[in-house]
């Protein structure tokens, strides 16, 4: 039972979760009230997950299937923000298509408490179910504007290829659980030594699937349509939160029960990170769609993230956690811009309505200027020196080749985000979007537009608090 205040938050959201279905159902026209309580239980059980790390090191919890540290406690409490963002500024937009209902938050709400399982877990079966619980109600976010042909579409897609990488990697726990008799990471690793080439079969069958769900190469297919055929606000949600849980699944499972087999798994990681930012940079530049390009872009940016982890260093984690931190914060702003693109209640997605904005809404377009420049990576944007740190611990690590396929990725993707920023100055303009835009959509921009242009004046802040993650003892 004392364990029990280890898990208070995955508790609370998840007796807020029956809470707000059972209020929903009795409640009339409840969706606003349940929206507002669902800000509130994210903001209270961030703060929770905050206090829950205050003088703890690292804790394992029913019998090590469960960790608590400050690598878990760091992404919860970013996962918890993002999705409060991803709430807040899309209620308009919910409003505007007609799709503001109850359901909405809830699924949100039930996702997040499958990634809060998923980044806490140091057991195949504990991630497993935090896994399947997050993309179970992903599923219904992709289709939720069930009018639009294109959303039921890009569920149905989703549906089909995340079930079949969750087989695929189902198979690889199994094949792990056959040669080492045990699910616990722990376990696992004290196991190693007997069925070293064994276990790489089912490494490898985890990692495609773990590479389907970040959308890694060559287990990218699904995120172009699903990005494009979604609701903005869950493109928003699909492109930020899971990610995060993934990416933090991807370090426990590799540095802590396969540490030893780094020569295995390495130069899987290595194929990924290189596919994925050279794919990233190259497709992205034909797109027409803004999602489908942003589809693209985060298939490039996933590849960075993942070049740190090959290094095996803790260096190269805290550079991934860092600049997963930094691309959370430029989606922010980037779909902030997108949701802003609205006239006569009709939201606008291609490239092309973007032509001469800077002369009708001159803020805008400099807030997205600054923004694309960030993810492109230009000195002294947020977004360098994200790059930056990758860069930096991949070298340290002697692996040349890398950086170099990386920096050379950097330079193709900076051509088609400039070219949205010609098309925003330089072509005709097209007729002045709406101003009636919410509070909280003024302030994401604003916070995250602000945040990315002075993160160069104290960067070492955000280092100093990723730095205490210390997988590797």
């Amino acid at each position: 039972m004392e364990n029990l205040e280890f898990v208070f938050p995955e508790i609370f959201v998840s007796l807020s979760i029956m809470f707000l279905l059972i209020l929903g159902v009795f409640k009339k026209k409840s969706s606003k009230l349940i929206l507002n309580l669902s800000l509130i239980i994210l903001l209270v059980t961030a703060v929770l997950t905050f206090n829950e790390t205050i003088g703890i090191n690292e804790i394992t919890l029913f019998n090590g299937s469960i960790i608590i540290d400050y690598l878990s406690s760091f992404m919860k409490i970013i996962t918890l923000v993002a999705a409060f963002f991803v709430l807040v500024i899309s209620s308009n937009y919910l409003k505007s298509i007609k799709i503001f209902k109850i359901e909405y938050p809830i699924l949100i709400l039930s996702s997040v408490l499958g990634m809060m399982i998923m980044i806490s877990s140091n057991d195949l079966i504990v991630f497993y179910m935090g896994l399947e619980l997050q993309s179970l109600a992903l599923y219904v976010l992709a289709t939720f504007n069930r009018d639009q042909i294109k959303s039921s579409e890009a569920g149905l897609k989703y549906f089909v290829l995340s079930a079949l990488s969750s087989g695929l990697l189902l198979y690889g726990c199994s094949l792990i659980y056959g040669f080492t008799g045990s699910t616990n990471f722990n376990v696992i690793a004290n196991q190693l030594n007997s069925n070293e080439y064994a276990l790489t079969f089912g490494i490898v069958f985890i990692l495609v699937g773990l590479a389907f769900k970040i959308s890694a190469v060559p287990f990218h297919m699904w995120a172009p349509d699903v990005y494009e055929g979604s609701p903005t606000s869950v493109t928003l949600f699909f492109t930020m939160v899971p990610k995060i849980a993934a990416l933090t699944v991807f370090i426990r499972f590799l540095y802590v029960p396969f540490l030893n087999l780094i020569d295995q798994w390495q130069m899987i990681l290595v194929f990924l990170s290189i596919a994925s930012m050279v794919f990233g940079a190259v497709a992205a530049i034909g797109q027409k769609n803004i999602k489908r390009l942003i589809a693209y872009s985060s298939i490039g940016h996933i590849g960075y993230a993942l070049a740190g982890l090959t290094t095996g260093s803790n260096e190269g984690i805290q550079s991934s956690v860092i600049y997963i931190t930094i691309y959370i914060l430029m989606n922010l702003g980037l779909f902030s811009c997108l949701l802003m693109m609205k006239r006569n209640n009709v939201y606008y997605e291609q490239i092309d309505d973007l032509s001469g904005l800077s002369k009708n809404h001159p803020l805008l377009s400099l807030s997205l200027l600054v923004i694309l420049f960030s993810l492109a990576g230009i000195p002294p944007l947020a977004g360098f020196f994200a790059k930056f740190y990758i860069f930096k611990s991949v070298l340290e690590q002697s692996m040349f080749f890398l950086a170099i396929v990386g920096l050379l990725s950097t330079v193709i993707a900076a051509f088609y985000y400039l070219r949205i920023i010609k098309i925003m100055y330089f072509d005709k303009e097209k007729e002045k979007y709406d101003t009636d835009h919410s509070l909280w959509l003024k302030f994401s921009l604003t916070v995250s537009t602000l945040l990315i242009l002075i993160y160069f004046i104290f960067p070492s802040q955000l280092i100093e608090v990723v730095s205490r993650i210390n997988i590797i003892q």
